[in-house]
């Protein structure tokens, strides 16, 4: 009896031990079978809508056009989303879980400059590649750059001068300036300045205007500014701010005793919802998608218009540019290891819709480019759009190296 009870035992253990090594086999398996894991942190509501949510049906789009085609390394690819709700606080404690309990392989994303700020900071102490997408603080790679973070578009930097470099041409020397009481607000109007400032000297301020973020009450600014009597008038507002602020300003004849510079307002979803009200002659940069001829950004415009039903606005450009440079980075890397994805980036060309960018190894920003022309409105499509637009390529508006070092410098 005893004999056979052992024997029993025996089977019983032998049986459990073969459990446990097909478990970890089948374990080992899951994890090499597990998908690659992008963490994508934005402001999908509120006052950042208009640009975000086609952002991330352009994500969308390049992630079935990857894994229809095998994926990446052998694995499918995936993007969990998040809405930080424009908030700092939020988009930290999404990226504690994503990479605490999700465990992706990387961040990307935000919107709002102080979101991206606070997200790069996070990746820093956490040691996790972040792939910032639209946060345009010129902090983000350089005062407060890290190892850890690279940035897609143009910051406003970049595109300060480039409308500097226009807005110098103009005969007006009275400045005034109306945007968002935040990082990227300030920023964008200081890095015009001094480069308006540097081209012509003249110039000079008689009224700044700084509205809390999506609580603009347009009618006092519209008073202050037609007392201040302004030649000329820099906008940094965007979404709802600006909306309501142009319609006020149009009502009340402002738009026609100054001329006006608008970063980011010739973009399509800053545009279209004004329709026909949009200001006429305003300087601008934007995104002229149905005048860009190129093969490779007429296929995306049409892929784009297939899979959605509507036209592409800035934030799918930048969407899907974003999901190409994860995906390149992939490539090159071989593998999802954070100092081999930074080592891949690194230097790292890309090639877009829109032709190729470049991560620049110093700063890890990348030489995406933005178009630079004026507005006009077209009845024929209902809407204000670019025209006289010229696309001007990072290379042309950064710093070089011994420039950032000196920022980086100051910065700490």
């Amino acid at each position: 009896m005893l004999r056979m009870r052992g024997k029993a035992l025996a089977v019983v253990g032998a049986v459990l031990l073969l459990a446990a090594g097909l478990l970890v086999f089948w374990l080992a398996q899951r994890r090499v079978e597990r998908s690659i894991r992008i963490g994508e942190i934005n402001t999908y509501s509120g006052i950042a809508a208009g640009f975000t949510l086609p952002y991330r049906q352009a994500i969308e789009m390049a992630l079935d056009e990857v894994n229809a085609a095998g994926g990446l390394l052998g694995r499918k690819v995936e993007v969990l989303f998040r809405d930080d709700n424009g908030n700092p606080a939020d988009a930290i404690r999404h990226a504690q879980d994503l990479v605490a309990n999700e465990r992706v392989d990387l961040l990307a994303g935000t919107f709002l400059s102080n979101v991206g700020l606070a997200v790069s900071d996070f990746a820093r102490q956490q040691k996790v590649l972040f792939v910032a997408s639209e946060p345009l603080t010129e902090a983000i790679t350089w005062s407060k750059g890290n190892q850890y973070t690279f940035r897609v578009r143009p910051n406003t930097h970049s595109q300060g001068r480039m409308l500097a470099e226009r807005a110098a041409r103009l005969p007006q020397k009275k400045w005034a300036v109306i945007g968002p009481n935040y990082e990227y607000g300030r920023r964008a109007w200081e890095t015009f300045w001094e480069r308006l400032k540097a081209l012509k000297p003249e110039v000079q301020v008689v009224g700044e205007h700084w509205p809390t973020l999506s609580k603009i009450e347009p009618a006092g600014y519209v008073t202050a500014l037609l007392a201040q009597q302004p030649e000329a008038i820099y906008v940094a507002l965007f979404g709802s701010d600006w909306i309501t602020f142009a319609r006020e300003a149009s009502k009340r004849g402002l738009f026609q005793r100054a001329a006006l510079v608008g970063i980011l307002l010739g973009e399509p979803e800053y545009m279209d919802p004004l329709k026909l009200e949009a200001p006429e002659g305003m300087l601008v940069t934007g995104y002229p998608w149905y005048d860009i001829s190129t093969p490779a950004h007429e296929a995306f415009v049409a892929n784009f218009q297939k899979r959605t039903g509507k036209p592409p606005v800035n934030g799918s450009l930048v969407g899907y540019v974003t999901s190409l440079s994860i995906f390149e980075a992939l490539r090159k890397a071989k593998s999802t290891n954070t100092d081999r994805l930074i080592a891949a980036l690194e230097g790292l060309t890309v090639q877009t819709p829109i032709g190729p960018i470049t991560f620049r190894p110093f700063d890890h920003q990348s030489t995406m480019g933005a178009w630079v022309g004026s507005t006009k409105r077209d009845a024929a499509r209902g809407v204000g759009i670019m025209v006289n637009w010229e696309y001007v390529p990072g290379e042309k508006v950064l710093p070089d190296e011994a420039e950032v070092n000196k920022l980086r410098q100051a910065g700490r």
